[in-house]
């Protein structure tokens, strides 16, 4: 799999970095822009001659002038071949040829599903003599195409997942930043109520709400960006996977199948948007109380924030629900038996500021905000 080395760069600038697959190199050998040249002929351009080709052998897949046509016709073993006359206009199926490389005058035609490996007739013989199940590739073609088109439909599958995702993520940063303003808004309230010393502390919290919203907002939109990223490389893979399957090339469809089949076309692009210390909630704590007790030391809140591996324990015989660092920290009682907790037996949190905690004789699932609680 390539990694992107900048997520921030445009998607057409990074594209350009990504190294072709061997697959994609056939696809461009066979396809690509001047692959094929059909107007001059081919044998003669071997001995160093340009003469316009007449016609096209689709067996031998060599374009040939009215001389080399006429000698084609005459040797035994080419007289039957199929020949298209090139004189209209003729759209050539164009069909890559791969020949053994140790026996290079012989095309790779069979396939050894012992080994996993596709060979000539003459390595059959030699190396795979003992193998149980060698058949030729073009028998085998049908099953290696319903494999791709199942491997196609998984990407098609995971794509849609990511797009799901990416849209997820793309509310909640519309939902997050209203909250932030709120917060905002809570805290320059709070401030214009006091002189000079409260308007201090009020700007010494709007710049921690600001650095940690900032960098909660930089983490989100890396998610959607990766997400995007992951989208469009499984988009690649599938309209490769249909240029495979309509290029009648025997040999492509098994290597796109192998590809397929070792992971490469499954695990490219895609990366998990979950990584260690990333912020999962911001949420402002006030105490009103002490707010107006002690004007001198006035706190106007608190900056918490929920990371995606801290943990919330309940305590049933105080009433009490824990918030907890990954590695066992304590943080703070985040729901206490004042905020109306009766022997808490189990609690979860969503990612809008909920935490659900469920009672143990009543069984009811009470429903708290983060913002409202000590």
């Amino acid at each position: 799999m390539t990694k992107v080395s900048d997520r921030g760069r445009p998607v057409e600038e990074w594209a350009d970095d990504v190294k072709p697959s061997f697959v994609i190199q056939g696809l461009l050998d066979s396809f690509g822009p001047g692959s094929r040249d059909t107007t001059n002929c081919t044998c003669c351009h071997a001995e160093g001659e340009t003469t316009p080709a007449s016609v096209w052998c689709s067996v031998c897949d060599e374009t040939l002038c009215d001389r080399c046509a006429r000698m084609h016709k005459r040797f035994p073993s080419t007289r039957h071949h199929d020949v298209l006359d090139l004189s209209g206009e003729v759209n050539i199926a164009r069909k890559r040829k791969v020949m053994c490389s140790e026996h290079k005058d012989e095309c790779v035609k069979f396939l050894c599903k012992d080994c996993k490996k596709v060979t000539c007739q003459t390595c059959c013989v030699i190396y795979h003599r003992k193998c149980e199940s060698v058949v030729t590739l073009e028998s085998e073609l049908p099953a290696l195409k319903s494999k791709l088109l199942f491997d196609k439909e998984n990407i098609r599958q995971k794509q849609i997942l990511i797009e799901k995702k990416v849209d997820t993520v793309k509310s909640n940063v519309m939902t997050e930043k209203d909250r932030y303003v709120q917060m905002e808004s809570k805290i320059k309230s709070s401030g214009r109520k006091a002189r000079e010393t409260i308007t201090l502390k009020a700007n010494e919290l709007l710049d921690k709400l600001k650095e940690i919203s900032e960098r909660h907002i930089e983490q989100l939109n890396a998610d959607i960006k990766s997400g995007e990223i992951s989208v469009q490389m499984y988009r690649q893979q599938a309209e490769l996977i249909d240029q495979t399957l309509q290029s009648e090339c025997d040999m492509d469809v098994y290597e796109m199948y192998q590809g397929c089949d070792a992971g490469d076309v499954e695990d490219v692009g895609h990366t998990d948007l979950k990584e260690k210390g990333r912020i999962a909630r911001i949420t402002l704590r006030q105490d009103s109380d002490k707010l107006s007790r002690a004007v001198d030391d006035l706190q106007l809140g608190e900056i918490d924030v929920l990371y995606d591996s801290d943990i919330l324990v309940v305590l049933q015989s105080q009433n009490n629900v824990v918030h907890l660092t990954e590695s066992g920290q304590f943080v703070r009682n985040l729901l206490t038996a004042g905020d109306g907790v009766d022997h808490p037996h189990g609690v979860c949190a969503d990612g809008r500021g909920h935490v659900y905690v469920c009672e143990l004789f009543s069984g009811n699932i009470n429903v708290f905000t983060c913002s409202d609680t000590k």
